[in-house]
């Protein structure tokens, strides 16, 4: 892989803001990209928001051309005109078959990696979609480490990885084990060293109650679950910690005491993150044998096509993509 390989940007659900933050990236400075996308609807957008944006059409990354001169497209025609704010499933195969190419591009080595612009899933199910979500889509296209996929959200304060994500609450406690911590933490510390040049990444391991538990009197998990694989962990040499009450884990001072956290289930991580950086949080899959990145917002349906959508959180994800490319090239 070489630095100067571009990074493929997906259009996502063609109905949202994908198309205007993408141009808003690129006129911002983020020109190493190489997007999936109608070049008429491209431009007929830029025209709308006054953004002058000439575009280079390709049909393959390998006639990528760098700099600031226009932007790349790879050209898709939409099975219907996509209006704003209204998703149509006839252009739903168009989506899945856009996140396909991208990483067939990233595996052949084409690419440095991807990036991928938000997806409606509701419009994908009806479209034939049968996975959960983008993550487990890209994960049947892929060679997928021990552990993975995963999901870290990051940003330039914070990094955080919940063992659990999208379930009930309720079921959280039943959810955790000492080996689904063992494995996670493993793929977190190697991705850290490769991806993010940390040769002896420092992991902070949550606890699940409150005040991690105060040893059983607010639950036994912290105790019978969590500190037996912590204590796994440090003895096979990782450099975790905890278990951590995540009431204190998250300000400014404890913040330098470790790379990154090991939560046990959503919002008790992406709460903080999100609190602290709302518009620079990047979402990226860890366990992939290629780069994915994607910004922490969904598709933006009540907002597209007005003008009013900040580009923040995709210029983080292409900018974190790009940092992961050349910090795992320099490693290789």
């Amino acid at each position: 892989m070489s630095p100067s390989l571009p990074l493929i940007v997906t259009p996502g659900e063609p109905a949202g803001i994908g198309a205007e933050i993408t141009i808003k990236s690129w006129h911002a400075g983020q020109r190493e990209i190489c997007v999936i996308e109608s070049p008429t609807r491209l431009a007929d957008i830029a025209a709308t928001l006054g953004t002058p944006l000439a575009i280079h059409t390709i049909t393959h990354p390998d006639q990528f051309i760098s700099g600031d001169q226009a932007l790349n497209v790879i050209p898709i025609d939409w099975s219907v005109p996509p209006v704003f704010g209204s998703p149509d499933h006839r252009n739903g195969k168009m989506v899945i078959d856009s996140i396909a190419t991208a990483v067939g591009f990233c595996r052949s080595g084409v690419a440095a990696g991807m990036v991928t612009n938000p997806i409606q899933k509701s419009s994908l199910y009806e479209a034939g979609f049968t996975y959960p979500g983008h993550t487990e889509f890209l994960a049947s296209l892929a060679s997928v480490d021990h552990g993975g996929p995963m999901m870290m959200l990051a940003s330039e304060v914070l990094r955080v990885v919940p063992l659990t994500i999208h379930i009930p609450v309720n079921t959280v406690a039943d959810s955790i084990s000492k080996q689904s911590i063992v494995t996670a933490a493993w793929l977190l510390d190697a991705s850290l060293k490769k991806y993010f040049g940390l040769p002896n990444p420092r992991i902070a391991i949550t606890g699940l109650n409150p005040h991690a538990g105060e040893n059983g009197n607010i639950g036994r998990e912290d105790q019978d679950i969590i500190q037996p694989a912590i204590t796994a962990l440090q003895q096979s040499g990782l450099n975790v910690s905890g278990p951590h009450p995540s009431d204190t884990l998250f300000h400014e001072e404890a913040r330098k005491s470790y790379d990154a956290v090991l939560g046990m289930y959503h919002d008790q991580v992406l709460i903080p993150l999100k609190t602290l950086d709302f518009f620079g949080g990047v979402n990226i899959t860890l366990g992939l044998d290629f780069i994915r990145t994607s910004p922490d917002h969904g598709t933006g349906l009540d907002i597209a096509g007005s003008g009013a959508a900040r580009p923040d959180s995709l210029i983080a994800a292409i900018t974190m993509a790009r940092k992961m490319a050349s910090t795992s090239l320099a490693a290789s």
